[in-house]
């Protein structure tokens, strides 16, 4: 039986979707003959055809300069790519302010091979940080990868946010009920049972009712 293209469709967006913006921090010298100045030249020409190749969004290309949080925070795009001199930290530290708020997936492409540089992006919140070699058929498997990873990355955020979350919201319900067991001597399950009613009674979750018994507690001083 032949599927559907409504049976194959995935909620990772296709390359035509994703919108990209560029960040250009390669100095342009008039000396072309140096060889870094060459392998600059020719990664940046590689990621521009690989990325037209690919069919990517590349919504805009702009420099790595003052006004590069403000005109990102005006094009939310879905990916950054950093086209990076050897020392790219200034860059970095500008986007770790800006996708502290709005995280998004960072792929840098440099001729830098420095193990510090290198932790330093990756704390910075980069997904891919690619050396070196760079051919135009290779951007969309390191793009494909650092979605990937960047999804998983933040997956793993939200989970352990969760627990954080749960686990503060039991910390509350225990104080709660400890409270209630000291000042009505209650057993402990006397004490969840009296917490459960009440919030039911309410309409409120249990932490909820939780956290009024404490600040009704505090209020009166203890």
């Amino acid at each position: 039986m032949r599927t559907k293209p409504s049976e194959t469709r995935s909620n990772t967006p296709t390359a035509t979707m994703l919108k990209i913006v560029v960040v250009n921090t390669v100095i342009e010298r008039e000396d072309e003959q140096q060889e870094e100045a060459q392998a600059q030249i020719a990664r940046s020409r590689a990621l521009r055809i690989g990325l037209l190749q690919a069919g990517y969004n590349v919504i805009a290309s702009i420099p790595g300069d003052i006004y590069m949080s403000e005109r990102i925070a005006q094009l939310q795009p879905d990916m950054i790519i950093i086209d990076a001199e050897s020392d790219s930290r200034d860059v970095l530290e500008h986007m770790v302010l800006l996708t502290r708020d709005a995280p998004r997936p960072i792929v840098l492409f440099t001729e830098d091979d420095s193990q510090s540089n290198m932790a330093i992006a990756m704390e910075a919140g980069v997904s891919a940080y690619v050396v070196a070699g760079l051919q135009a058929e290779r951007i969309k498997p390191v793009l494909d990868v650092a979605m990937a990873r960047f999804n998983a990355d933040q997956r793993l955020r939200s989970e352990l946010s969760d627990t954080k979350a749960r686990l503060a919201e039991r910390k509350t319900i225990e104080r709660a009920k400890g409270l209630l067991m000291e000042r009505h001597h209650l057993s402990e399950n006397e004490a969840y049972q009296r917490l459960r009613k009440q919030a039911m009674e309410k309409n409120l979750k249990l932490v909820e009712l939780a956290q009024r018994v404490l600040d009704v507690a505090d209020l009166l001083g203890g």
